[in-house]
C-alpha cells in the first residue's frame, strides 16, 4: 500500500516534450509495482528512504538523493524497504525527442540510475506541476517547461564521463557544430565553443578529431572561410568588412587563414571568379554549405 498523490494528462503526442503524469508518492514497508510495462518515460527521484529497483535483468538499491528511469516497454519492478520505506516524487513524459534527451542525460537501460543532490528543487518542480493541473494552454506550457527544468537538475549531477561512456560524445560535437554556425561571425575561440557545451578544452578536441578527422580550431577557420568564399562571391562589399563578418577583427589575420585555406588572399580569390558567378541563388549557396560537409567525410574516408 502506498499514500499517493498523482495526475495523469491529456498529451499530444507530436509534441517534442511532454509531461505525461507525475505525483508524489509516501510508501508503507514493502510496497511494491510490477513487475510491469510503461508505455512512456518515468523517472522516480527519493526523496527519503529506501527502496530496490530492477530493469533488464539488474537491481539496483537504492536511497534518499537517487532516482532511476523506467524506459517504455521494458519490465520494471520496485518495492519499498521493510524497515524504511522510501518516499518518492516521479515524473513521466515522452514526445518526439524524449528518447534524445534521455540518451542525451547519459540514461539509458544499461544505466539507469542516478544521483542529484537537488531534493528540495526537484520536489518544488512536481508540486509546481500538480498545482499547475487544468488543461489551459498557460497550465500544459508551465509543466512542459517545468519538465525541461526537472530534466536539467539531473543533467547537472550526471558526469561528462557518464555520458559519453552511454555513446552521447558525439551529442558534444553536434552542439559544438551548432554554436560555431550561429557564432562564426563574432570573435568566439575554442574555448568559448568548450565552455557552451559544458566540457574542457582538450575533451572537446578528442571528440572532435574522434568524430570528423579534425580539430575544433580547424573546423571554426573552415567554417568561417567557407562564409568568406560565399560572401566574396555573392557580395561586393569590402575585404575588411567580410573579415568582420566571418568573425575576424584584423583584417591581415583573416587574409593570412583565407591564404593557408585556399592558397590565395582573399582579393586574387575574388578577382579569378568569373564574372557571371556574383550572381545569387539557392543551389549555390547550398553547394557552399556542403563544403565542409565534403571536407569532413574526406578526413574520415580511410582509404
Amino acid at each position: 500500500m502506498e499514500k499517493a498523490y498523482k495526475l495523469l494528462f491529456n498529451t499530444e503526442e507530436t509534441d517534442d516534450l511532454y509531461v505525461y503524469c507525475c505525483g508524489l508518492s509516501q510508501t508503507l514497508p514493502g510496497h511494491s509495482f510490477g513487475p510491469a510495462l510503461k508505455p512512456h518515460f518515468m523517472i522516480h527521484y527519493c526523496l527519503s528512504g529506501k527502496g530496490r529497483f530492477s530493469i533488464g535483468g539488474n537491481k539496483y538499491d537504492l536511497e534518499e538523493g537517487y532516482g532511476f528511469l523506467i524506459v517504455p516497454d521494458e519490465l520494471a519492478y520496485y518495492v519499498s524497504d521493510d524497515k524504511d520505506p522510501w518516499t518518492y516524487v516521479w515524473i513521466g513524459f515522452g514526445g518526439r525527442r524524449a528518447g534524445e534527451i534521455v540518451s542525451q542525460l547519459g540514461l539509458s537501460l544499461q544505466q539507469p540510475v542516478f544521483k542529484s543532490e537537488a531534493s528540495k528543487p526537484i520536489y518544488d518542480i512536481v508540486k509546481d506541476m500538480m498545482d499547475h493541473n487544468t488543461f489551459s494552454v498557460e497550465d500544459v506550457l508551465r509543466r512542459n517547461g517545468l519538465l525541461s527544468l526537472f530534466l536539467s537538475l539531473i543533467a547537472s549531477g550526471i558526469s561528462v564521463s557518464q555520458k559519453s561512456d552511454s555513446g552521447s560524445g558525439n551529442y558534444y560535437v553536434n552542439r559544438a557544430q551548432a554554436y560555431i554556425r550561429s557564432n562564426y561571425c563574432n570573435p568566439i575561440k575554442v574555448t568559448d565553443i568548450a565552455n557552451y557545451v559544458c566540457i574542457n578544452r582538450s575533451y572537446l578536441y578528442t571528440l572532435f578529431e574522434n568524430a570528423l578527422g579534425i580539430s575544433p580550431q580547424q573546423y571554426l577557420t573552415s567554417y568561417r572561410i567557407a562564409k568568406a568564399k560565399e560572401l566574396l562571391q555573392l557580395t561586393s562589399i569590402p575585404i575588411e568588412s567580410i573579415a568582420i563578418s566571418c568573425g575576424y577583427s584584423d583584417p591581415l589575420v583573416f587574409s593570412k587563414a583565407f591564404r593557408q585555406e585556399c592558397g590565395m588572399s582573399p582579393s586574387a580569390y575574388r578577382k579569378s571568379l568569373p564574372k557571371g558567378d556574383n550572381i545569387s541563388s539557392k543551389e549555390h549557396l547550398a553547394q557552399v554549405e556542403k563544403l565542409i560537409e565534403e571536407r569532413q567525410l574526406e578526413s574520415n574516408d580511410p582509404n
